[in-house]
């Protein structure tokens, strides 16, 4: 069979997914747009297609000033007409048009070459030869000249000139728009068109748009500005403004459900910083506030810290009797004994179970200690042992829940390239959908599940689904793994799965052993020397061992270390 040819983009392909990008949010969004925002919109559709090309590749690149010298695309050819179309349109500006704020020396130090600033201010700064472009820069600075000024020299001294495009931060908010989040990127376009990823065609309508108002999205980007301000802080290590950063934060809370879960993270991340400088009282304010694990296990350490033991037992005590996850929950358990002690009271005990051992003496290979245990077992009682990790559970999960997974919940789905629901790691996943889990559960636990999951892999293969592993997953596995692993034991773990997705997707063993029929196969956690287990792997290997299900932990010493 010959080999099908790549596909190949158009060479406008960018310019074609923007106007896509701009139509589908006039159409989501436009009740929400303010005039100038329509209008901006206008002004693109009235440039000419060189125009609108030359305009895209401004405002992908990192700016927000270019070099007119250097911008080259063949796609586009000679840059002057298509400049000039912009500038009449408002979508671009000159630097004698800008403002001082718009344009500063720090600006020009990203744009400028060594030896370019030197030739500009080499009759002003002859004993500065030796020093670095940063030295340049802070020397020029120094010399109190306008930025106007500096620009001149640079420009003088190299023949070029500088343009900006207008509407940045329109082009910002639309894709904010189309994508609900600030995360995706016009990149995700290229990746479909050349069939690298291929998404599951949900339905897009105003309907199942994210943001319901233009409120939710202004609260939405303010809170974006405040955690790129906590990321700066981080960045430049200044803990004492993390201090006014919390203060600000305490004082916007969200009115809207789509910044919720932004906001509770930045209360999360916030306090942990405040913890480290031994803020404890601002960090448990912000611990409190937020509604996201770890916030109470977060809260729960800080009245620890603090000393105040009959608070925290009682938090404690909170926590085992709602948990918001497992690992919340086991926290706690950890967490209980330690407070009670200080109350001088007898510490609960805490439950265990042994885990089946399996210690295995081998001789040391190149391959990961994993495959060399696959290869062990498999010269064994076994039929086939597989490395297959997290990717097989979660890959059945979403065979079995696909179409709940991509059922039209409104909000889930914001733009087309998607790969789950927005709230697919959330709390409310399975709330705002019980009754139609409610219902597959029924079906998966009535009907002919291998069935149901062959077809399943048959109608999505290929499709792109953060649960389901393609390369893992074909005909032979998936009827060899459904012949041997009992229907209740995988219905018993996706329900495990549906209690909290975004944790519970992880800890699997690495190994699959199969043998010939039901019940005859183990799962295998695989432990080198001096590898621990870690919480979510003891979580499921505690989980399988109340639901009878094969599991065990291979101990490896390497026979000639």
């Amino acid at each position: 069979m010959a080999t099908p040819e790549p596909p190949v983009l158009a060479p406008r392909y960018y310019r074609d997914n923007f106007q896509h990008l701009c139509d589908t949010v006039e159409t989501l969004y436009g009740d929400l747009l303010q005039p100038e925002e329509h209008a901006w919109l206008a002004q693109w559709r009235a440039a000419s297609e060189p125009a609108q090309c030359l305009y895209v590749r401004l405002v992908s690149r990192v700016g927000p000033w270019f070099r007119v010298n250097r911008l080259d695309y063949p796609e586009i050819g000679a840059v002057e007409a298509p400049l000039a179309e912009l500038h009449a349109l408002d979508l671009l500006l000159l630097p004698q048009e800008a403002s001082e704020e718009s344009l500063q020396v720090q600006d020009l130090d990203r744009l400028f070459t060594l030896p370019e600033w030197r030739r500009a201010f080499r009759d002003r700064l002859t004993a500065a030869a030796q020093r670095s472009k940063a030295q340049w820069v802070a020397a020029v600075e120094g010399l109190a000249e306008p930025v106007a000024n500096v620009l001149q020299a640079l420009c003088a001294a190299t023949s070029e000139r500088l343009v900006a495009p207008l509407g940045v931060d329109t082009v910002g908010l639309f894709q904010l728009l189309f994508f609900g989040n600030r995360r995706q990127t016009l990149t995700d376009f290229v990746l479909s068109d050349l069939g690298i990823n291929r998404y599951y065609p949900y339905v897009l309508t105003r309907a199942q748009r994210r943001f319901p108002c233009r409120e939710a999205v202004d609260e939405y980007r303010q809170l974006g500005e405040l955690a790129d301000r906590h990321w700066l802080l981080e960045q430049a290590g200044e803990a004492e403004d993390f201090t006014a950063l919390a203060e600000a934060l305490l004082d916007t809370p969200p009115r809207h459900a789509t910044s919720e879960r932004r906001y509770w993270l930045l209360c999360n991340r916030l306090g942990r910083n405040l913890e480290r400088s031994g803020d404890w009282t601002l960090a448990g304010r912000l611990y409190q506030r937020s509604q996201l694990h770890p916030a109470r296990e977060r809260h729960l350490r800080v009245l620890e810290q603090r000393g105040c033991w009959q608070e925290a037992q009682d938090a404690c005590t909170e926590l085992l009797q709602s948990p918001w996850c497992e690992e919340e929950r086991d926290a706690a358990r950890r967490i209980l004994p330690r407070l009670q002690r200080q109350l001088g009271l007898p510490p609960t005990p805490r439950r265990r179970r042994a885990v089946p051992v399996l210690d295995l003496a081998l001789p040391q290979t190149e391959t990961r200690v994993e495959i060399a245990v696959a290869e062990h077992l498999a010269d064994g009682e076994w039929d086939s042992v597989h490395y297959v990790e997290n990717s097989l559970f979660n890959s059945l999960f979403g065979l079995a829940f696909w179409e709940q997974i991509f059922a039209p919940v409104p909000g889930a789905f914001h733009n087309p390239f998607q790969a789950v629901p927005a709230d697919m790691y959330q709390a409310g996943f399975r709330s705002r959908r019980e009754v139609a889990l409610a219902r597959r559960l029924r079906e998966l636990a009535t009907g002919d599940l291998a069935a149901e999951l062959q077809a399943a892999l048959q109608r999505y293969a290929g499709y792109q689904c953060r649960w389901v592993s393609w390369p893992l997953l074909h005909a032979d596995f998936l009827a060899r793994v459904t012949a041997c692993i009992p229907r209740e034991h995988l219905l018993a773990v996706w329900e495990r799965i549906l209690f909290d997705p975004g944790e519970n997707r992880r800890g699997f063993p690495d190994l699959i052993a199969l043998g010939e029929g039901p019940g005859a196969y183990c799962l295998v956690e695989v432990k080198g020397p001096g590898d621990q287990l870690q919480h979510s792997q003891r979580r499921w290997l505690q989980f399988f061992g109340d639901q009878g299900i094969p599991a065990k932990v291979a101990r490896v010493v390497w026979t000639d270390g």
